[in-house]
Order: C-alpha cells, then structure tokens, then sequence
C-alpha cells in the first residue's frame, strides 16, 4: 500500500490536525518532498513524503485531527496498481477522533479528493466572482497576526497562500510572539500545549529510564583560538561558533561508544550507525524541542555550522520538518549563551543520552606544571543504565574532551 500516512513524531505524539497540503491530486512526488502540514502540540510540522510516485487523492480533510499511521493520502507508484489504494480512495477518509458522524459528515468524509473549503475572500480589483486561494492554517495565522491575506503572493499548488508565505511576512514585520492562551484555574494557569508535552514526555522518561549523571570540566582554551583563527576574516553569517564543534565532538566520540547512540524500545537497544545529533532549540513564546541535524559525524564544520543556524531559524519561525523530530539517536543541549555553569538533562524517549554543555568561562588551570588563566566547560552527561554505566560514561566523556582538544582534526 501507498498511503502516505501521519507520522510519529514523538513518543509523546499520538494523534495530529491536517492543516495544509502542499501537493495537490496529479502532482509528481518525489523522495523527501514536503506534501502536508500536520499541526501538533510542538507547532506546525512540514511532513515530507518517504515514497515516489504521483499523489492520487487525498484521504483526509483539513482541519480533522487523526491517530498516528492514520492514512492521510494515496501516493501511487508509477506503473503499480495496488487494490488496497483503490480500495482507500473508493472507501474515503477514515473516521477521526470525533463520536459517530452525523449523516452529513459522513457524506462529507467520503469525498476524499477534495479538502474542507473554507469560505472565501474575494480579490480586492478582481473580476466578478474571483475568489483568493489561501489555505485555512494560512487563513487563521493571518487572521490572527493582523495580516491582510490579499497583500500576499502565494508560493503554493496554482498560486495558492501557504503558511510558509504568512510566516515570511511576519519575519519581515518581526511582530511580538505571542505566547499560547493560558486559562487561570483556582488561583493558577493551565499548562498551554506545548508546555503539557514537555510534561509527558520527562514525566514519561523520569519514571521509565533509571538515569545516572556524570560531569566533567574540559579546557577549551585550543577550540577557542582555533575558532578565533578560521573566523578572523569571515562576514558574522558565515562564522563557525563554539556551538559546532561540541556537536561534532560529541557525533564522533559516538562512533567510538554507540552504547549513547540509538533507541531503546521493546526492552531493546537498537544502535545508530549513523549520529543524528539532536540540537535542544528554544522556541520563542515557550517551549522547547530537540530537531535532528543528520549524519552529523559525517559533516564538515562549516556545513555542520549552516545546518545548525538553518534549523534554529526554522524552529524560531515555527516550521521544521517531521524526520527531524522523529529520528534524533542523541540530544546535545547548551545553556552557554545563560550563564549556566553546568546543565543536567532529562533523556527524551526513546533515546538514551543526553549531553549538555554550560557556559565557556576563565578559572586558573594547571598545565605542564603551570598555573595560568585557561577557558573552560563544564561537560555533563545523562544516560539510561539499562544500556550503559558510568565506566563507558566516563570514558565517552573523555572521548568528547579529547576531540575538542583537537579542534583542527574534527
């Protein structure tokens, strides 16, 4: 079967509202194309599609919030009849998380191909009848943003607006975020979405995985003149920041201990051949969220560097991709920028680690005999004592140290 189904994004995910399609009946998808949109409790997710072949019909309506592996449309391969697609398309959307529909409802639901139309906005100058192609989570975000939806250019299927386009907007109006409404209860406020997840999933983890924690300060002092030497005749945007290289080091001493690297499910551990370093991100309004960066063990700094300010860009501005929430093997988190000596995680389940670096600073340090003035850090580790303990603890923590000691090597 071909259907392209909504995600896991999480082990705290269990359902998600289609709020937007990329792709349209007829359109050719290709291999890590963006198709929907699927809003959840971490925000808006662009869900990129692991399949080839032409998208046949749609299966869920906008704005319906369905389980995880609920089939969301059919994308067929070239060449390839499948009964069971015929079978999704002919059968329409499947039921979502609402009691027995109304006859209505279920008339609706069996038009498979064709989204829930919201009502229309007219064209300021155009011809009788022309209508504004939006989308409704571009609609809503505009709405609520105080942007006037006929003053964009859509980027869309047919020249539609898209969030993407309201999004590109408001980064140009740079307006106030706005945090999620709270709703005050006996003298409190209520968790808001976000802020509930990030309880489920640590109160989850706590509870499930036995943590044990290590730290360890490491001189910086060599990573630090090497960042200053390729820096020193670099524009700001194109600077590699200290940021990179604990991402790196990290990536590599993984390949040396994958005991930190992997997930643990079923009562079992299944290592990662490969580091998708997951890179703990603020989101402006609240909230938190740890995205993948791919193959980090395999990337130059420099690229490391473009692909670490691409993703705090795109979180920042509310958009990041599923395969990115769904595959991190490790979490690396940094309050350097807090004035945080030091940091001590909670694992994200599935994982196993979670490394944390704290704030760069100057101490008196021992070296060859003499005392000076050196930059230091203080490294932590929290892992799982299920797979490893804390003898490879401390030495996966030796590993990261050695390597940022040499900066030029990684």
């Amino acid at each position: 079967m071909a259907a392209f189904v909504m995600p896991s994004l999480g082990s705290d995910m269990d359902a998600g509202t289609l709020v937007e399609w990329l792709k349209k009946p007829g359109d050719e998808v290709h291999r890590g194309d963006i198709v929907a949109v699927v809003e959840t409790q971490k925000g808006a997710i662009e869900i990129e599609s692991f399949q080839e072949g032409i998208l046949t019909g749609y299966l869920t309506d906008l704005g319906k919030k369905v389980p995880v592996g609920t089939p969301l449309a059919v994308i067929k391969e070239e060449g390839k009849d499948d009964p069971e697609d015929a079978a999704l398309l002919k059968g329409g959307a499947p039921a979502a998380e609402t009691p027995t529909p109304s006859a209505e409802s279920a008339q609706a639901t069996t038009k498979a191909a064709a989204p829930v139309a919201e009502p229309p906005v007219a064209k300021p100058g155009g011809a009788a009848g022309e209508r504004l192609k939006i989308s409704p989570a571009a609609r809503r975000l505009a709405q609520t943003s105080g942007i006037d939806p006929t003053t964009l250019t859509g980027s869309g299927p047919e020249g539609s607006i898209v969030l993407a386009d309201v999004m590109a907007r408001l980064e140009q109006k740079q307006p106030p975020i706005r945090s999620a409404k709270k709703t005050p209860r006996e003298g409190g406020e209520q968790l808001t979405g976000m802020r509930a997840a990030i309880a489920a999933a640590m109160a989850h983890s706590k509870r499930e995985i036995p943590h044990y924690y290590l730290s360890q300060t490491v001189d910086l002092t060599d990573a630090d003149a090497f960042v200053s030497a390729i820096n020193a005749d670099r524009p700001p945007e194109k600077r590699v920041l200290l940021g990179a290289l604990f991402v790196k080091a990290v990536a590599m001493a993984c390949r040396k201990f994958p005991e930190f690297n992997g997930h643990f499910e079923d009562e079992t551990f299944h290592a990662s051949k490969a580091v998708h370093a997951g890179m703990a991100i603020n989101i402006r309004g609240g909230g938190l969220v740890a995205p993948a960066i791919h193959n980090a063990e395999t990337l130059d700094l420099d690229t490391l560097m473009d692909k670490m300010r691409d993703l705090v860009a795109r979180v920042r501005a509310g958009r990041f991709r599923a395969a990115e929430l769904s595959d991190p093997t490790i979490t690396v988190s940094s309050l350097g920028d807090r004035g945080v000596e030091a940091l001590y995680g909670v694992i994200y389940p599935p994982q196993v680690a979670i490394v944390g670096f704290g704030t760069p600073f100057l101490r008196p340090w021992e070296q060859a005999g003499d005392v000076a003035l050196r930059r230091v850090v203080t490294l932590t580790l929290a892992a799982d004592h299920r797979v490893s303990d804390g003898h490879s603890g401390a030495r996966f923590l030796n590993a990261i140290e050695k390597h940022l000691q040499k900066p030029e090597e990684l």
